[in-house]
């Protein structure tokens, strides 16, 4: 079993954050592991309050999994604070860490900020270098090119442009943009276009989180980087098509539907 790493913040509710990474770890069938950035008092209404991680003890964590256990894969998520982005770079390279994804998470579903807007700049000249692959959505890739993206020429552009950063690949989520939902993929040498229905629902909660969970996963299993993201898609939108009502707002994606399935635990 390959064992697999999220760097991210604790979501309260379950449906974000490392709990989301570590519950697709596990669908995925690898081992996973987790430094916590953050600790977010959240639920499927919103992000009321984050306590940072301090960098020391962000550092501590990370020496604690890399000196004893093998990493095949890393996923970054929630990185709020400018020393925060810093001391994960550092830390990554002082072990060689390989097969990085990377989800520039910025604002929340509610309008939080969970990274800090001064971090920023750091995020993208740290972590983007580092990354196999990193996976903005529209509102993020806007912040990290300065342009607006409007339609999927834009998206194609911006892509690129996010690549000039220091990734080996980008995956541009379209799913802000009007209609279904297409992903951009640009490696450098070549773009996909990867088309998605839209799914009738609210509950969506985590899904950023599970779609570079689940790609780290599979890139951690030894596939390439465009058929890791080709599967990924085909679980996140399995999780969303048979998502959860859970609380009162934006409720999680089902994480472990195709499990339960197969082994009858599926009430009907």
């Amino acid at each position: 079993m390959k064992n697999v790493l999220t760097i991210a913040g604790s979501d309260s509710s379950g449906g974000a954050g490392i709990q989301a990474d570590l519950k697709t770890f596990a669908a995925h069938g690898v081992y996973g592991m987790s430094v916590i950035t953050a600790i977010t008092a959240q639920n499927t209404q919103g992000v009321f309050a984050v306590q940072d991680v301090t960098p020391a003890i962000i550092a501590q964590q990370l020496d604690a999994i890399f000196d004893d256990i093998e990493v095949a894969a890393v996923k970054i998520g929630m990185v709020s604070q400018v020393e925060t982005i810093k001391v994960i770079a550092a830390k990554l390279k002082e072990y060689g860490a390989k097969n990085i994804v990377v989800d520039p998470v910025m604002i929340s579903k509610s309008g939080y900020h969970l990274l800090n807007p001064a971090a920023e700049s750091t995020l993208v000249a740290y972590l983007l270098p580092l990354a196999a692959i990193v996976t903005p959505n529209i509102p993020e890739a806007e912040v990290i090119t300065g342009q607006s993206i409007t339609t999927l020429a834009d998206m194609e552009t911006a892509a690129r442009a996010i690549l000039g950063l220091g990734p080996q690949s980008v995956l541009l989520k379209g799913g802000h943009l009007n209609g279904d939902a297409t992903d951009v993929l640009f490696d450098g040498s070549q773009s996909a276009y990867l088309p998605s229905r839209r799914i009738s629902t609210k509950n969506t909660h985590g899904t950023g989180c599970t779609l570079s969970s689940a790609i780290a996963a599979n890139i951690g299993r030894g596939l390439p980087v465009a058929a890791a993201v080709k599967a990924a898609k085909e679980y996140i939108t399995t999780a969303i098509e048979h998502s959860l009502s859970v609380g009162k707002g934006v409720g999680p994606t089902h994480h472990f539907y195709s499990l339960y399935k197969q082994a009858g635990m599926l009430e009907e």
